[in-house]
């Protein structure tokens, strides 16, 4: 769509919304801003990633801010950002302090379509003590994320699965940090005990007198044959 004027591409831009705006490296869109206190827009919630300069003094200074949502508002080797301090000192916006690592989290989780973004760098910050909505929970991922990765980068991908669930797992907080949208897989396969004789976390463990025999075959090719032909090939014969 080809917009005319500023003031019809900053309609959207309503009293009350959640606005996102960029740090001053980046770009910023001070005509608009000034548009905006032009026409008297307020009760923003003003999101900065991660941080903010003249933009969101400016802002504040015109009363256009509600709450904020930043790990810093300056004016950089010229000082603090002074109608910024003035409320905060005067409670007159409603303060969300985070770090910058814990904003690009929140605008990930966003990205992807899940709940939240886990980030262990906030434990044991003060930060906590003022954000009830930020919870400290067991890791929901862990540390193996190369099945994600793998089918990222990959131009198609296969996957067995030892179950179907008739449920959208981005439903469910406790699962959607590590599901993995559909558009990523090409094709699946429900394979029971699919990892058999290895271990599947959470499901079984591995089979250690069955890796015990395969290694004892295994020495040498006469035992690897005998092992292809009992536990590769006679279970495609069935």
């Amino acid at each position: 769509m080809i917009v005319r004027t500023l003031e019809e591409a900053l309609a959207p831009i309503s009293d009350g919304c959640v606005l996102a705006v960029a740090r001053e490296q980046s770009g910023v869109a001070m005509a608009a801003t000034r548009t905006l206190i032009r026409r008297g827009v307020r009760r923003l919630h003003l999101v900065t990633l991660p941080t903010s300069s003249l933009q969101a003094d400016l802002l504040i200074g015109a009363g256009a801010i509600e709450t904020l949502e930043t790990s810093a508002v300056s004016l950089g080797e010229l000082g603090p950002a002074p109608r910024f301090c003035a409320a905060v000192r005067a409670g007159a916006i409603r303060m969300k302090e985070a770090t910058c690592p814990a904003i690009h989290a929140a605008f990930q989780a966003a990205e992807k379509g899940v709940p939240f973004m886990p980030l262990r760098g906030l434990i044991g910050s003060d930060l906590l003590a003022h954000r009830a909505d930020w919870k400290v929970v067991d890791n929901p991922i862990g540390r193996d994320r190369e099945l994600a990765a793998m089918a990222h980068a990959a131009a198609k991908t296969v996957v067995t699965v030892e179950k179907i669930q008739d449920e959208n797992l981005f439903d469910d907080p406790w699962l959607a940090a590590g599901a993995l949208g559909g558009f990523y897989v090409e094709r699946v396969a429900l394979v029971p005990k699919g990892a058999w004789p290895l271990a599947l976390a959470g499901h079984y463990c591995a089979d250690d007198l069955h890796l015990a025999e395969y290694a004892r075959l295994a020495a040498s090719e006469e035992g690897f044959a005998q092992y292809l032909e009992l536990h590769v090939h006679a279970q495609r014969a069935a």
